[in-house]
């Protein structure tokens, strides 16, 4: 079967690799070929983690670009779209024009965006936008139950399929610092640091004493007017950022409590676990399920708690190991490409039949 990824980022963005490209292995062992067609190139995704400037003729390229790819994707036996085909443009129901069954995949609340808005007009204009498309989607691939309640309103069929890492790649190799300064680690985008900053008064206090490091992969230029002493702003590469995890002693997820954020879907948990990292996070979504409370991390909501939690870790490495460990087993089972590969093919198969 030839499928048209029509995927929103360039090969190098993490979504992109996520959702779809840490499948091919098992898709082409499964007959399933890949062929990508992304709206935004990796170069435009190269200048976003960057903190760049992206021009208006790039945008107005990736339009032109999507529509040229919608008109050649009969060629295709399946279309596999992630998030939307046009961004701000309410006319997702072109895909029905392409006459081909298609598999919807998202794994953040995309529709805030819209419903969300703080314009009036584009929440009156692209508040439904989303629509059309799981309407028309055989099967909606959905990171979370947040984004599953959402899909379903629409869709005929959907199944939660979550944000998963490759196990075999994601290892353990847990710094044995016995001692401080540990280091608090964070992964993300420029776009996800906004939920870092309410901790970072506690966590200077915490660097000042001398307790911990805490460095941050991914958070681009505009994190730069934040530093501190202690705080050490590392650019992410997909090279490195299994070996960057591995040397946390904590991994952290805070998330602001918003709609958008409700409906993300969990992956710097993962991603720490997986590599036997222990994590503290805020309760706000999908979090609450990955994370049991003191059996593999903790969950804090309060300034407070995060302060106290993260002390706890920092001055007992063996709990720090003991949750680590529990963590990795709950990917292992419940959060790996191994567990979820045979689920994606299964969907692919029903879409096309």
């Amino acid at each position: 079967m030839r499928v048209l990824a029509l995927t929103k980022y360039g090969t190098v963005a993490a979504s992109t690799r996520q959702r779809f490209v840490q499948y091919e292995p098992v898709l082409k062992a499964a007959g399933i070929e890949v062929s990508y067609a992304p709206f935004f190139d990796n170069g435009y995704v190269q200048k976003f983690m960057d903190g760049e400037a992206r021009s208006l003729i790039s945008v107005g390229k990736s339009y032109w670009r999507r529509l040229r790819d919608l008109a050649s994707a009969r060629k295709f036996e399946l279309l596999w779209v992630y998030c939307e085909l046009f961004p701000y443009l309410p006319v997702e129901w072109l895909a029905r024009v392409i006459d081909r069954p298609i598999v919807f995949d998202y794994d953040d609340a995309i529709f805030h965006i819209y419903d969300n808005s703080r314009s009036m007009w584009v929440r009156h204009i692209l508040s439904r936008k989303l629509q059309p498309l799981l309407k028309i989607a055989k099967v909606s691939c959905c990171g979370n139950k947040y984004l599953q309640d959402y899909a379903a309103r629409f869709s005929r069929h959907t199944i939660i399929l979550p944000t998963v890492v490759d196990t075999s790649v994601y290892l353990p190799a847990v710094p044995n610092r016995t001692s401080p300064p540990i280091v608090i680690g964070w992964i993300g985008s420029p776009t996800t640091w906004e939920n870092v900053r309410p901790l970072l008064p506690m966590l200077r206090a915490i660097c000042e004493q001398g307790l911990a490091q805490v460095r941050v992969i991914g958070a681009g230029a505009g994190a730069e007017q934040d530093q501190f002493p202690g705080l050490e702003l590392v650019s992410w590469s997909a090279e490195t950022e299994v070996n960057e995890i591995q040397q946390m002693d904590i991994g952290i997820m805070p998330l602001l409590d918003l709609p958008f954020q409700r409906g993300k879907s969990g992956y710097k948990l993962i991603q720490y676990m997986a590599c036997g990292v222990p994590v503290i996070a805020s309760p706000i979504g999908v979090n609450a399920e990955i994370v049991s409370h003191g059996g593999n991390g903790y969950l804090a909501t309060t300034v407070e708690e995060w302060r106290r939690f993260l002390l706890k870790l920092i001055h007992d490495g063996n709990h720090r190991h003991i949750l680590g460990a529990a963590g990795r087993e709950r990917v292992v089972s419940s959060y790996s490409l191994q567990a979820h590969a045979p689920r994606l093919v299964e969907a692919m198969r029903m879409a096309a039949s």
